[in-house]
């Protein structure tokens, strides 16, 4: 057993999602299969947070709601603090999502058959949206090693084209949990320069880096690709907000911010009120408890890395960010570890959505005893071999 500090007790205790139209557990309702899939966490909304969704449902009027002012400024805020970034408050727009951000840049700045860059293995929107756009997807894949996920530059390069238009770069990256630093982010904007991309970074899991790392916003670096990028973030990863549909857009380009609705062809909704109030008050007043979650997601990492060692045939580099584990499992010889790891009552991502099959990804936001639990499982799914 590894035992729980005072300062993550917030965590221990999860309400019983069953009934409330969870995603992650309705996946495999009435079968005994501990989800540990999509990333969002088993974790209750900080208290701060909380306590601004019941103030605004008192307000009791829930119209037609655009950015509130104090919205964009919240963000700022924000950034500045925990990145050292403070982007113009008029560039923001709010979005329902990063993924509904992507579809937006993928018609606002990229033409029928144009192709949109990224890095595999990829969060599978990043893979899937710009064929629904009508645009084409072009895969580079990361470089694995033992340690790390690392950037093929001689293969980004080559991988190329004339109709290369943008770049979506995840970062921090799922799901390996890789961070780029800064070295690697000018020489990514240094090629975006020569090449003529946009690049569109999904900044999403920027505060969830562990063991003392520190996040550099692309749009931060002095540099004319990053001055002409778009950032992509929200409040959801880090404090369990998803089904509040509530990110933001940071768009330098004014015209660009013009046509940024427009361009969802009407299918792109306004942000509802209650997830404005709550990523405002997460912003604002949530960092004291990122900082007890980040505890536990280090441990929890930890816990998945020893349990992972422990088993022959799987592999995992040490994630820098996220609660997300990315593991390697074609040294088992099993054809489908997803099936495998079903079949023993645990259910991970399938790594083949993420363009790499044998792999699974394991998300490790849930009480201990749970992910203790599910460790057991994943030994139990590889125990023959």
């Amino acid at each position: 057993m590894h035992a729980s500090s005072a300062e993550d007790s917030l965590f221990l205790d999860c309400p019983d999602r069953a009934g409330t139209g969870s995603e992650k557990w309705d996946r495999w309702a009435g079968r005994d299969i501990l989800p540990l899939w999509v990333a969002d966490m088993d974790f209750r909304a900080p208290a701060v947070v909380l306590d601004a969704i019941r103030g605004r449902v008192d307000h009791g009027v829930f119209g037609y709601t655009a950015d509130p002012p104090g919205f964009a400024p919240a963000l700022v805020a924000h950034l500045e603090s925990l990145h050292g970034w403070s982007p113009d408050p008029g560039w923001i727009v709010g979005t329902p999502g990063v993924v509904t951000g992507l579809a937006i840049t993928a018609r606002l700045l990229a033409a029928p058959d144009d192709e949109i860059v990224t890095f595999t293995p990829v969060y599978p929107p990043f893979l899937t949206l710009p064929e629904r756009a009508g645009r084409r997807t072009v895969r580079v894949p990361l470089a694995q090693s033992t340690a790390a996920w690392t950037i093929d530059w001689d293969l980004l390069e080559s991988s190329l084209t004339r109709k290369s238009k943008l770049f979506w770069l995840c970062h921090p990256h799922n799901p390996t949990g890789t961070v780029f630093g800064r070295d690697e982010l000018l020489r990514l904007a240094d090629l975006a320069e020569r090449h003529g991309l946009t690049v569109i970074s999904d900044e999403i899991w920027s505060d969830l880096l562990l063991d003392g790392l520190r996040h550099v916003p692309f749009a931060s670096l002095d540099h004319p690709a990053a001055r002409r990028a778009i950032t992509l973030t929200a409040p959801s990863k880090t404090w369990n907000l998803a089904g509040l549909g509530c990110a933001a857009a940071v768009v330098p380009d004014a015209d660009l911010r013009r046509r940024w609705r427009p361009a969802g062809g009407g299918l792109v909704p306004m942000v509802n009120p209650l997830g404005y109030a709550a990523a405002e008050a997460a912003w604002l007043h949530g960092d004291a408890w990122r900082r007890q979650l980040i505890a536990v997601l280090e441990r929890h990492r930890d816990m998945v890395l020893e349990a992972v060692a422990g088993i022959p045939g799987l592999s995992a580099a040490v994630p820098q960010a996220t609660y997300l584990v990315w593991i390697d499992c074609r040294g088992t010889g099993v054809a489908d570890p997803q099936a495998a790891c079903e079949a023993a009552g645990l259910g991970p991502s399938d790594g083949l959505d993420f363009g790499f099959p044998g792999f699974i990804r394991l998300n490790t936001s849930c009480p201990t005893a749970r992910l203790e639990e599910a460790l057991r499982r994943l030994a139990r799914a590889f125990s023959g071999l």
